[in-house]
């Protein structure tokens, strides 16, 4: 059994003049998301083997805001691949992914971060989890599966079950959508 878990970049700055998508911040919003959900891991003691991320910058700061929270000491190997891919494309990087890790980390984009659980997680499980994903899969948050495969090399659809999803508004309120 492997475990994984998916975590979305943080929201991002419209605002901000840059010329290219890949270059968007995070704003204040997303700083915060990140950090919240850093903490909560800190709190379920939850650890990574290995971290496989974008370079997008929002990744990247979503990574120093949720670090910073979290405690843990992450050495993300950044992935262009997984800027803004397609579920068969990060199907392709975990299958790449170091043997003995156990626990990784993937953090990324949607659409492809939520057809990778749709993908991964059977249609016929309807639990709590995959029915919140099919709503929605906000910024910062996190999927967390068991994979039944002995090795990365093993991932395939419907090999997993969905263990949990947290999304920021589930731990502080002020997270959730700026609409009533």
């Amino acid at each position: 059994m492997k475990k994984l878990t998916l975590l979305r970049h943080a929201k991002s700055s419209w605002d901000d003049p840059v010329t290219r998508d890949f270059d968007r911040p995070l704003n204040d919003k997303g700083k915060r998301a990140a950090a919240v959900m850093g903490t909560f891991v800190k709190r379920g003691g939850l650890s990574f083997d290995l971290v496989l991320a974008s370079p997008a910058q929002r990744v990247i700061e979503t990574l120093e805001h949720f670090t910073a929270a979290s405690g843990l000491s992450l050495d993300p190997q950044w992935d262009r691949k997984i800027y803004l891919a397609s579920s068969a494309t990060l199907m392709d990087v975990l299958r790449g992914a170091a043997p003995e890790a156990e626990h990784i980390l993937m953090v990324g984009h949607n659409p492809g971060l939520e057809d990778l659980v749709f993908d991964l997680v059977p249609h016929g499980n309807l639990s709590g989890p995959r029915s919140a994903v099919e709503v929605k899969y906000p910024t910062a948050s996190l999927a967390e599966l068991t994979l039944d495969i002995e090795q990365w090399a093993d991932i395939k659809d419907d090999c997993a079950t969905f263990d949990r999803f947290t999304r920021p508004r589930d731990l502080d309120q002020e997270l959730g959508p700026d609409y009533i």
